[in-house]
């Protein structure tokens, strides 16, 4: 689906859609500040254990665990050659078994003394300038940084490969600036999709919106693809912060016409979530179907007139669930 084909008007909290059209409204959404980095410089770190070294990342011994070739950190199997240059065991194969240092064959030499040491280690985090105050031993460090809640987030933007990555304030203005999303402050939206031709569905999906409430920021998103031999649209809301945190927010979608009307209730998934690649956390979304999916049949009885013409209204809500302090059940806190 071709992006210049699509319409889409938007209002927030009662505002009609021709109020939304004043650029100066956007202004009052943007980030204005990025978050504070930490900058404490580790130099020692203490551990509780006599056998474990603490280390800053920018010692001779971290030095020597990084990998020639491809200056990542190295884990067993950690390989030598005769000469005893070390390498990881992914270059190994990459430069075809020969070192890349002095050029001589590899054998099967592993450098246990180097994995010996390693173990003994214990570092900060990666992310330590960004916050994060965890220290972890080198073995056990990568599986905490592919979870760690300060690193940084990717772009959230659909149907695009943007390489940008930031913290939430720096990706709202990311997103204005360069993707030129639209901004809106409010818990409610309204949104028009037009189509002049229904029948050519290409597989498409594109953020829409970022919604800004309870001092957090949400991303509408819309797409439409073939599920199974049949053409759906289908619109979801993802949160901008991290998977726990979007559990405390549930929204709803409405579409409707003729008398008739489609609802749906989730709870946002968080742009963390599976985001390895934007592609990958949309298809995520996708293949659950969590999400207001709307067939192509039922989008034209919507529309109305001579089904030649796509014209979907969808309306949304985003509320808070907040504990009752008496029974301990989740109750709505609607957004004013």
């Amino acid at each position: 689906m071709d992006l210049d084909n699509i319409e889409c008007v938007s209002s927030s909290d009662g505002m009609e859609e021709d109020e939304i059209h004043n650029p100066s409204l956007l202004s009052q959404f943007a980030a204005s500040s990025k978050s504070s980095h930490h900058n404490a410089q580790i130099n020692v770190i203490n551990s509780n254990s006599p056998n474990r070294i603490g280390l800053h990342p920018s010692t001779s011994v971290h030095e020597l665990l990084e990998c020639p070739v491809c200056t990542n950190s190295m884990y067993p199997p950690i390989h030598q050659c005769h000469n005893g240059h070390t390498l990881c065991s992914t270059c190994k194969i990459r430069v075809h078994n020969r070192c890349p240092t002095c050029r001589q064959e590899l054998g099967g030499i592993r450098c246990l003394a180097l994995e010996k040491v390693a173990e003994s280690l214990e570092l900060p985090c990666k992310y330590f300038s960004l916050g994060c105050p965890e220290i972890f031993p080198y073995y056990s460090k990568l599986k905490h940084e592919a979870m760690c809640n300060y690193k940084p987030y990717n772009c959230p933007y659909a149907g695009s490969e943007c390489a940008v990555v930031g913290d939430i304030p720096f990706l709202v203005s990311h997103l204005r600036d360069d993707h030129k999303v639209d901004m809106h402050s409010g818990c409610t939206f309204n949104h028009r999709y037009v189509k002049s031709n229904p029948r050519e569905v290409e597989n498409a999906t594109w953020m829409l919106t970022v919604f800004h409430c309870f001092g957090q920021y949400f991303c509408l998103h819309f797409e439409a693809f073939q599920l199974g031999m049949a053409p759906v649209y289908m619109t979801f809301l993802r949160f901008m912060g991290d998977e726990a945190d979007a559990l405390n927010y549930s929204y709803s979608l409405e579409v409707g016409g003729n008398g008739r009307k489609l609802i749906w209730e989730g709870t946002p998934r968080s742009v963390r979530d599976s985001h390895r690649k934007v592609r990958d956390s949309h298809r995520k979304v996708r293949d659950s179907h969590d999400g207001l999916i709307i067939q192509r049949n039922m989008a034209l009885f919507f529309s109305g007139g001579d089904r030649k013409e796509l014209k979907l209204r969808v309306t949304g809500r985003i509320w808070k669930e907040q504990q009752n302090p008496d029974g301990g059940a989740c109750i709505p806190n609607l957004c004013s």
